[in-house]
């Protein structure tokens, strides 16, 4: 007797591959297809092991009265605020599908955490390459909060600032910022619920010879360092009054004006890379 084996049917997902200084991303259209992606799913895509490989995926979807809708997940699958880096690679995204700015040459479109505007102030697409800027939420100077804690022995003395700019995070002055080691220190300062009860992206700061401003991130999320956070630079350049930054993955421009007791009109400014594109098979 002739049998048949049975398999699970599945189906292909066309990704593309970004990066924004290092800070790398899956991205998926999604205006013209409904797709409900599990985060065991997402997660798995995102592994660097058995998946494609990010920090995080986004879905870009139809949004009415703007370009398009941004949503972002981090690499542990679960549904996460604004980033900025992925804020800059999803709207390079939307230029490579076609899609239009409505108002003046400006990407209007709406995030987990409300409405943003980009432009894109250069793109090789040869190189597949460019510049783009990316308008960030206010921060009102009332909502940063000063932590200040003495050590607890093997921890490093807490003293710094928490602050929301789309994610949250806690900003904090170390000494020779290249050899400190980010992955211990920002893992346990991310869990500690006294200050964080859900949770923080901890940045570690330090002023560099030539002016700009040295950070490294850890995020949750994605539970590690990452090369660039476009929230992060933003909390740190607003908490040390520079506008230049500096990550391992990149240099980037920050400018804000301060309205009364908010700091407005917050603009991220950086490099966007496209990678590659593919598919996925989806069980």
């Amino acid at each position: 007797m002739k049998t048949t084996d049975h398999h699970p049917a599945e189906r292909q997902i066309t990704f593309y591959k970004f990066d924004g200084a290092g800070n790398d991303f899956v991205l998926i259209d999604t205006r013209n297809d409904v797709l409900q992606l599990t985060s065991e799913q997402i997660a798995r895509i995102c592994h660097r092991r058995f998946g494609v490989g990010a920090d995080g995926l986004m879905t870009l979807g139809l949004a009415d009265g703007y370009d398009f809708e941004m949503r972002y997940y981090n690499s542990d699958g679960r549904l996460a605020s604004m980033c900025g880096n992925g804020g800059r690679c999803i709207t390079a995204f939307a230029r490579m599908l076609g899609v239009t700015p409505q108002q003046d040459g400006t990407y209007h479109f709406m995030g987990h955490d409300g409405v943003h505007e980009a432009e894109i102030l250069m793109w090789d697409d040869g190189a597949g390459f460019g510049l783009v800027r990316l308008g960030m939420r206010d921060v009102p100077s009332a909502s940063i909060r000063r932590i200040k804690e003495d050590s607890d022995g093997d921890l490093l003395q807490l003293d710094g600032w928490f602050l929301d700019t789309g994610s949250p995070h806690f900003v904090q002055r170390v000494d020779d910022l290249e050899h400190f080691d980010v992955f211990e220190r920002g893992r346990r300062i991310r869990r500690m619920e006294q200050y964080f009860p859900q949770g923080t992206n901890v940045d570690f700061i330090e002023d560099m010879p030539d002016g700009s401003l040295f950070v490294r991130t850890y995020e949750r999320g994605v539970e590690d360092e990452t090369w660039a956070c476009g929230t992060g630079v933003t909390a740190c350049a607003i908490v040390s009054g520079n506008s230049r930054v500096r990550m391992r993955g990149g240099d980037f421009k920050v400018t804000f004006d301060t309205d009364g007791d908010t700091f407005t009109n917050v603009r991220l400014t950086g490099p966007v890379s496209y990678n590659f594109s593919g598919t996925w098979n989806m069980q």
